[in-house]
């Protein structure tokens, strides 16, 4: 046999470099790069060189077939050539997702240009993913009304409501909007945006000093904390546990009514424990240290030729326990009560105070003595009442007397002067319950004395003039008009005061006339009062004292001011004038309407010229004018 060159034939390859180049053909055609990496180091820089393992040109034994071509390896074992593909494929597939999800991302950025991100919910209306402009009218729609409905308020037990917009609270709108945002660019926030829900809580626009009324308004449901105390079951003590209470948190209640008013939904105001300031084992010392002695035993006072006792439930009745501001209680009396208690007991031991006064004896005046008073001190005599509360056994006390001297002594009226009539003035006329008026205020006033210098006031001397003082409903005149009040007809006594004070020149210290004239006075010399409204007022301006003399018959009453006369009085009259015609009333038939015929009205002067008694001389001239309206016809139909 001929042998063959290891070059082989012509236009053939050797049998190892045609499996290579199959090889290689193969993973180019799969896709695959030739390898840049070579048993691990770095990949030569040249094209591979691949030689051909060169064949036998003999064989040692005829009979035996060639050994096949030894083979060396590319790139290493067949394992590490399939990891790389792999990793190949797996990087190709990562890049074709990232290309895939950036394209979508860029596509949905594109399309929500404008809208309201994704899942966005506002005081629980959706306006995710809606058109800002939709989403804008669908908020106002939702969220507006809502400042004008009652909120329902919880503080503590109470229950109540306010109105939002009434409390200064509205949405914010532009702070709002700037809550809720633009499209978010974090593709991860963009991404869980399609399964999640956003909550953004509304602005509040806030009215600081409407919201700060109605909070104030909100502290009348504050509740005080009551303060453990004693009380007292008729004469035994009992300790009464504190009761706390309750104050607005106003800064807090502030912040949740900003904050939470737009959901409607009720909202329990936070509130604060009112302060105790009574500790509790205090209560229980003052029950059994304070409480529990004083009302073990009666407490007696004693007076001149009586006594006056407190049994231990009238005791109980006049104290009473208040915190001492140091954590503990306090025990208080009230005087009042105790002195209206034992004051009526005593009564009989004391001498009442009277002013020196005057007695007509055989048509001249005569000094009726003072009466010095001797009454009990009762503030003096209560300063052993907290020893006596204390007192085991003896609870007995003194009642401390006093003196009292008279305003007018016997010795005053003496040197008063009061020795002759000064003025004096006589009305008639009268009958019926004006008569009992007029004869109830004569004996009020009869007997006054007014001291040099001093200003005397009926209404101030007489006090009330109700039902209660003896008076009666009667006639007056109300607004021009006749009518009924009780007390009706004292100004026919104020008319004869006033002109008693007029003769015995006594200044005049007001006055008023009544709105029409009335026939029975003297024109522009009369006088009405009305209890605390309308006064009769004169001042004594001479050295002397003056003693008032009030006496009244069936039908007439005089008063005479009784004194040292020095001066001589004379009153001058004018003529009528500038007369006004009445006009007519019709009123409904009944008690408030008096029937009436009416007289025309007119304008009058009065002169009072006052001379000296001993020279004659004028000390002084005054004139008075005074309008007197019509009276109108009053027909009742």
């Amino acid at each position: 046999m001929t042998s063959q060159s290891s070059t082989g034939r012509r236009g053939q390859q050797p049998a190892g470099e045609v499996g290579l180049r199959q090889l290689l053909e193969s993973a180019q055609a799969n896709g695959a790069q030739q390898p840049q990496e070579w048993g691990g180091d770095s990949a030569p820089t040249e094209p591979l060189q691949v030689t051909p393992t060169r064949r036998a040109t003999h064989r040692a034994n005829p009979g035996e077939r060639p050994a096949p071509p030894t083979r060396r390896p590319i790139s290493g074992p067949p394992a590490q050539r399939l990891n790389r593909t792999v990793l190949k494929r797996a990087g190709l597939a990562v890049g074709a997702v990232l290309a895939v999800t950036g394209l979508a991302y860029a596509v949905d950025l594109v399309l929500s240009s404008g809208e309201v991100p994704r899942g966005t919910v506002v005081a629980g209306v959706d306006v995710g993913g809606l058109d800002t402009e939709a989403a804008d009218a669908r908020l106002r729609a939702e969220l507006a009304p809502r400042a004008d409905r009652e909120l329902p308020l919880r503080i503590g037990d109470v229950q109540t409501r306010l109105v939002p917009a009434a409390a200064g609270l509205t949405v914010d709108w532009d702070g709002t909007w700037a809550r809720i945002g633009k499209q978010p660019l974090d593709p991860i926030t963009r991404l869980t945006s399609f399964f999640t829900t956003r909550d953004v809580a509304v602005a509040s626009a806030v009215d600081d000093a409407a919201l700060d009324r109605q909070l104030t308004a909100l502290r009348v449901h504050d509740r005080p904390s009551v303060e453990g105390t004693i009380a007292f079951d008729k004469a035994r003590p009992v300790a009464v546990a504190p009761v706390p209470g309750r104050v607005l948190d106003t800064p807090a209640a502030r912040t949740d009514l900003i904050d939470k008013w737009i959901t409607g939904a009720a909202l329990d105001l936070p509130v604060h424990p009112a302060p105790l300031t009574v500790r509790p084992d205090a209560v229980d010392q003052a029950l059994r240290e304070v409480a529990e002695p004083a009302v073990r035993a009666p407490i007696v006072f004693a007076g001149k030729g009586g006594s006056a006792k407190l049994d231990p439930e009238q005791i109980a009745s006049v104290l009473s326990f208040a915190p001492d501001g140091q954590g503990g209680l306090a025990m208080a009396v009230d005087q009042n009560v105790a002195v209206g208690l034992l004051a009526p007991q005593l009564a009989p031991s004391e001498i009442e105070a009277k002013d020196a006064t005057f007695a007509l004896t055989g048509g001249k005046p005569t000094v009726v003595p003072a009466v010095v008073g001797d009454k009990i001190n009762w503030p003096k005599t209560f300063e052993q009442f907290a020893a006596l509360l204390a007192a085991p056994q003896e609870r007995t006390g003194q009642a401390i007397y006093e003196k009292v001297e008279p305003k007018l002594t016997t010795e005053a009226a003496q040197g008063l002067g009061v020795v002759e009539t000064m003025g004096t003035f006589t009305t008639n006329g009268f009958s019926g319950p004006s008569g009992v008026n007029i004869k109830v205020v004569a004996r009020k006033v009869n007997g006054a004395v007014v001291k040099p210098g001093d200003t005397f006031s009926l209404n101030d001397f007489t006090g009330p003039r109700g039902t209660a003082e003896g008076y009666v409903e009667s006639g007056i005149i109300d607004h021009g008009r006749p009518s009924t009040a009780v007390g009706g007809g004292i100004s026919q006594f104020a008319t004869t005061l006033y002109n008693a004070a007029y003769f015995a020149g006594m200044e005049d210290a007001g006055h008023t006339e009544h709105s029409y004239y009335i026939s029975r006075y003297p024109a522009a010399r009369e006088a009405t009062v009305f209890d605390g409204a309308i006064d009769l007022r004169f001042r004594n301006n001479t050295p002397h004292g003056v003693f008032i003399e009030a006496v009244t018959t069936d039908s007439e009453v005089t008063v005479r001011l009784w004194g040292t006369k020095t001066l001589n009085v004379e009153s001058v009259t004018g003529e009528k004038t500038k007369p006004t015609e009445p006009t007519t009333i019709k009123l409904p038939k009944g008690k408030d309407c008096i029937a009436s015929e009416g007289a025309p009205g007119f304008t009058i002067s009065d002169t009072r010229i006052i001379t000296d008694k001993r020279s004659g001389r004028e000390v002084s001239r005054t004139t008075r004018t005074v309008k007197y309206d019509p009276i109108p016809v009053v027909k009742c139909e």
